[in-house]
């Protein structure tokens, strides 16, 4: 089973300056930590210059490809039928992504091969285990 799985993407980032552009992503799902994903953006796109991460539950995202989703920080939506918005709050403000919804339709089954959905408990009480016999907790 792979310790991580990273999955990159091209986002198109929405801002107030004329125009949406492209950047790289990376959406990153760890089995060691099975309810959550990661999304991490490269420095150039943050207002202090340093990579932005961002982490929020697996399941969040697997509702966001059907419907609106999120009332807290994240909050991801369909746009359309083969595009999805990811909203990200924060005290600066707000910053939207929309990325091909196929992207992340990929990353999920590549999530839930490694974790099936309703297992991540019992993954992390495996993990737990084996790392208790080999002496590594």
């Amino acid at each position: 089973m792979p310790s991580v799985i990273d999955h990159a993407v091209r986002v198109r980032l929405i801002a107030t300056a004329p125009g949406p552009h492209a950047v790289p992503a990376v959406l990153q799902y760890r089995p060691a930590d099975p309810l959550a994903v990661r999304i991490s953006f490269p420095p150039e796109i943050s207002l202090d210059g340093a990579a932005v991460d961002w982490a929020f539950a697996r399941e969040l995202l697997d509702e966001g490809l059907r419907g609106p989703a999120g009332r807290g920080d994240v909050r991801i939506r369909p746009y359309g039928r083969d595009r999805t918005v990811m909203e990200f709050h924060a005290d600066e403000g707000v910053a939207m992504v929309q990325m091909k919804t196929a992207d992340l339709r990929l990353f999920l089954a590549r999530s839930y091969s490694a974790v099936p959905a309703g297992q991540e408990g019992a993954q992390s009480a495996v993990e737990r285990g084996l790392a208790e016999l080999f002496g590594a907790a």
